[in-house]
């Protein structure tokens, strides 16, 4: 596999331009743009000044992360959405980016899991259709919280094989695959071609209903069986990018570069690369 950086790991300490020069130095292969550093690019450069530094730069862009919460929208909400699904893929597209990462909202009160497929559906197939416009994907999270509409690997596997559209897959992170309880026998039922992005961390020893973004550690000094989840990947013939992306903010106190490379170093030896 190949090795990635999200920009969300180093959320406090570099902006969008150091995020590439930090990732390319410490040995990356693409980077994940966080959308708030991506906007506050934006607000003195250009979409072209952006093409333009990663056509000078070894390392490319993987993805850009993300459009929070898509489901459930309804009037002025969903038009912000549709909105910004607009923005981000034209921008993706601009700079060869092949992906946007979208993510499910929180459930209401008295929805039942049919109501959130048909909902979640709805919501990736009109967005689907945006973002075929621009040539990108649209790569769909589940988030492993228990206030999240749709919080595991099976569940969100189904949810796209329902979309059945070529550009909509999702993202597995084994952060959320261990704090949602998703089994590993699950990753057996994905098409490959399906998973746009795979994001890799660890966890502390808590107990899964307590963990938060900021319990996320470095690939391999938690308790997320990461070398059994890469095995699987393996197996179903995912061989793409295993992306680092940490929310700690003990890490954001951290040097960059120092961070850059020691996730690069883990991973590396996680993945078995």
């Amino acid at each position: 596999m190949k090795i990635g950086f999200n920009g969300a790991t180093t959320m406090k300490s570099a902006d969008l331009v150091r995020d590439v020069e930090i990732s390319q130095a410490a040995g990356y292969d693409v980077l994940e743009i966080w959308g708030a550093k991506l906007n506050e690019y934006l607000t003195s450069r250009s979409v072209a000044d952006l093409k333009a530094l990663f056509e000078s730069a070894r390392i490319k862009p993987y993805s850009i992360n993300s459009i929070e919460f898509i489901t459930f929208k309804k009037g002025s909400e969903w038009d912000n959405i549709v909105r910004l699904c607009h923005e981000y893929c034209r921008i993706a597209s601009a700079i060869g980016c092949p992906n946007v990462v979208v993510v499910p909202s929180p459930k209401p009160q008295g929805v039942s899991s049919a109501d959130i497929a048909h909902e979640s559906a709805r919501a990736l197939a009109e967005l689907s259709r945006i973002a075929e416009g621009y040539g990108v994907h649209l790569a769909f999270e589940f988030l492993g919280f228990e206030w999240c509409s749709v919080t595991t690997l099976r569940q969100c596997n189904e949810i796209v094989e329902q979309v059945n559209r070529p550009n909509i897959g999702m993202v597995l992170d084994t952060f959320h695959f261990f704090a949602g309880g998703s089994q590993l026998e699950s990753i057996d039922a994905v098409d490959p071609k399906k998973l746009f992005i795979f994001h890799i961390n660890d966890a502390e020893p808590l107990p899964k209903n307590e963990l938060q973004d900021a319990n996320r550690l470095l690939p391999g000094d938690g308790v997320i069986p990461l070398r059994e989840i890469v095995a699987r990947l393996k197996h179903i013939g995912y061989d793409a990018v295993a992306s680092v992306e940490l929310f700690r903010p003990e890490y954001w106190q951290w040097d960059p570069e120092v961070l850059a490379r020691t996730a690069w170093e883990k991973t590396r030896s996680v993945i078995g690369a």
